[in-house]
């Protein structure tokens, strides 16, 4: 497990034979996850609707001790198993060779509807006899492991609920539960997180999760472009609610669906049809009354939730041993998880620029608008709000209306098209409340939230995790908003509840009188808590208080990017002839990962990119004296660590014919060469 460069090299192979189009070696494909080579092979066979004779002896393995069992269920990674049409398994060797990508042929499909899985023999070309077989470890028909097995059946009883105690907000502070609730871990930045990663590899990144001037992670969703010239490409967001599955697992997953959806919705989807589900099913089996849990979850979404809503759910897997015991104090202790479901979501957008953030405009005026989902409820259950107060009882939310979602959705997409909103924020873990600060932060805005036509309880009002969205809309777009909200019946489910301060305050009023007001780096202080914690931790303390001191400020300048040329402007124009297109070397070695950007740089620069690999000059099959340029790419080459690129570096210096063909290329005075990363070192 845990080979990325391994896995760049099995991707690279799949890219090559994709690339060949109708000339495509690859006929059906399965990774190796679960189960091992025992559930891969036999499922692509059964996918192709045939037989398959398997030959032990041939599976890769690296020690030689392993039982056949061991050997055909083992779950290593990074693998995956394909089929390859046999007049064109020289043209898949080659590619798997260029790529040093180790491949084995482990076995034949046969017509014969068997699975046999045996040491057999193989002819001079490594490939196996079909009618050699020998004492076989599987022989078996293969619709003993996909006929009609009788389903599984499993006698459970719903239980009584734990008597979680309801939260009371009579006796609570407003002013307090504010800051409370935005320091909670659910609520907090996840800067800590965020900023440990690359956000931009692959160069198509064009939302991640950083949004604004600021750059506060705050995003609902991530978009990737399909390309380096086009702006289409593809949404993403993920939705779990698991701890309200403790009070209603149904609820809980239908919630996980609604806040996928609700996500989703700052991204130019054409359609609820076309987003696309990963379910993530989790919980602890054979533990009370957990299995009759997890069927009213399952059977919520599965067959009521999404089918009405028109989304399929193509993808998926489960985790039903969410438990662990162990001893503590001589006392048996054993931890269950809740229910849980973890929702992906996919959809193709066709131009990421229309795409909207929870930024908000500073320079129009305008009105925050919340379009809600709870039909005028406001359930506390398994809140933030509850939790920050040591309880947890209640009604929790749940998604009533499937219609309302669906034209919630289309209200959205069709306000965004119409140029009626500005910004949206999807309201979730902390409520209204938590997505309001979060978009002041982002937008270093003050806000004024006034409770009149929203709701009596402000406890209820601003902290309930209904589903629903809050969204930006010019002032003078009012009267059009209002309109196309009537148009899709969510009259009921949308209110006008503020708008924003220059001020570095938030307010919230009911009519003239104001029941709670924050400075607004007091709320900041208060939602940067939990990332400054970590860092302080994990980094230095003094590194972490530097950026909390600078994260604060409200009066930080905005980050601007101050071009010191026209990105109009064709910058290479005087250096490259356009017309003869001078070739550059894109050069790569086992488990580069930077080409395709770097290839696509060059030929908006007006050079032709061609792919090397570092086997293409090994094997003599490609030599540097035909291009004018090399640039060698990044990536994960021989490790990510410091001085991995020694170990690229020596398979030059160590074949004295490769060395001097690079030397010559170097000494040459017309020639260039450019590092990237790992090709840099």
């Amino acid at each position: 497990r845990d080979n990325p460069e391994m896995q760049r090299r099995c991707q690279e192979v799949i890219d090559r034979c994709v690339a060949l189009g109708s000339s495509n070696p690859i006929r059906s494909a399965h990774d190796v996850g679960a189960g091992g080579l025992s559930n891969a092979i036999p499922e692509l066979l059964h996918d192709s609707g045939v037989g398959g004779l398997i030959n032990l002896s041939a599976i890769p393995r690296d020690d030689a001790s392993l039982s056949p069992m061991q050997l055909w269920c083992n779950e290593s990674q990074e693998r995956y198993v394909l089929g390859i049409a046999a007049e064109q398994l020289a043209s898949f060797r080659a590619i798997c060779e260029r790529e040093r990508c180790p491949y084995a042929i482990v076995g034949v499909a046969t017509a014969e509807q068997q699975l046999v899985v045996a040491d057999l023999e193989r002819d001079q070309a490594g490939v196996i006899k079909a009618e050699a077989r020998k004492d076989a470890a599987i022989d078996i028909p293969m619709d003993l492991l996909f006929g009609k097995t009788p389903k599984l059946e499993r006698d459970t009883r719903r239980g009584l609920n734990a008597p979680w105690e309801v939260l009371d907000t009579d006796a609570l502070d407003l002013h307090e539960a504010g800051l409370r609730v935005l320091a909670h871990p659910s609520v907090a930045s996840k800067n800590y997180l965020v900023t440990i990663g690359d956000r931009t590899v692959g160069g198509l990144v064009a939302r991640d999760q950083m949004v604004g001037p600021w750059q506060l992670p705050v995003a609902d969703c991530a978009i990737a472009l399909d390309d380096f010239y086009g702006f289409g490409g593809q949404a993403m967001a993920i939705g779990e609610r698991a701890p309200l599955a403790l009070l209603d697992s149904a609820a809980a997953a239908r919630m996980a669906v609604g806040e996928v959806i609700t996500n989703l919705l700052s991204a130019p989807i054409a359609a609820l049809s076309e987003i696309k589900l990963s379910a993530n099913w989790m919980a602890a089996c054979g533990v009370g009354d957990e299995d009759a849990r997890l069927f009213d979850a399952v059977h919520a979404v599965g067959m009521a939730l999404c089918p009405e809503l028109d989304i399929s759910i193509p993808v998926g897997k489960d985790s039903l041993s969410m438990q662990a015991r162990y001893q503590a104090e001589g006392a048996a202790v054993q931890v269950v998880s809740p229910v849980s479901l973890v929702v992906s979501a996919f959809a193709r957008v066709a131009d990421a620029r229309a795409a909207l953030t929870p930024v908000l405009e500073r320079e129009i005026d305008s009105e925050l608008w919340l379009l809600g989902l709870g039909g005028g409820k406001r359930r506390l259950g398994g809140s933030i709000l509850a939790q920050v107060y040591g309880q947890f009882g209640g009604e929790p939310p749940d998604l009533d209306s499937p219609a309302l979602l669906r034209s919630l959705f289309e209200l959205v997409r069709d306000a965004r098209e119409e140029g009626l909103l500005l910004a949206c924020h999807d309201r979730s873990d902390g409520g209204a409340f938590t997505s309001l600060c979060e978009m002041a932060f982002a937008s270093h805005c003050g806000l004024e939230l006034q409770l009149d036509r929203w709701g009596d309880n402000p406890f209820s009002t601003l902290f309930c995790e209904e589903l629903g969205v809050i969204v930006q809309v010019p002032a003078d777009k009012r009267a059009e908003f209002a309109d196309l909200i009537d148009h899709h019946g969510l009259t009921h489910c949308a209110q006008r509840i503020g708008r924003m301060l220059a001020a570095p305050r938030v307010r919230v009023l009911a009519g003239q009188k104001v029941l709670a007001e924050w400075h607004w780096q007091a709320l900041f202080d208060a939602w940067w808590s939990v990332t400054h914690a970590m860092q302080a931790l994990r980094d230095t303390p003094d590194s972490a208080a530097s950026e909390r001191a600078v994260q604060a400020d409200f009066n930080a300048p905005p980050m601007t990017a101050k071009l010191g040329f026209d990105p109009q402007e064709d910058v290479s124009a005087p250096y490259v002839m356009r017309s003869l297109r001078p070739q550059v070397a894109i050069l790569r070695e086992q488990g580069i990962n930077g080409q395709i950007e770097l290839a696509a740089a060059f030929d908006r620069a007006g050079f032709e990119a061609v792919d090397v690999h570092m086997s293409d000059l090994i094997e003599g099959r490609i030599r540097l004296n035909g291009f004018k340029g090399l640039a060698a790419g990044g990536g994960f080459s021989y490790g990510d660590v410091l001085g991995a690129g020694r170990g690229w570096a020596t398979s030059i210096l160590e074949r004295e014919a490769l060395r001097e063909q690079f030397r010559a290329f170097f000494s040459r005075g017309d020639s260039f060469s450019i590092g990237i990363c790992n090709g840099c070192q």
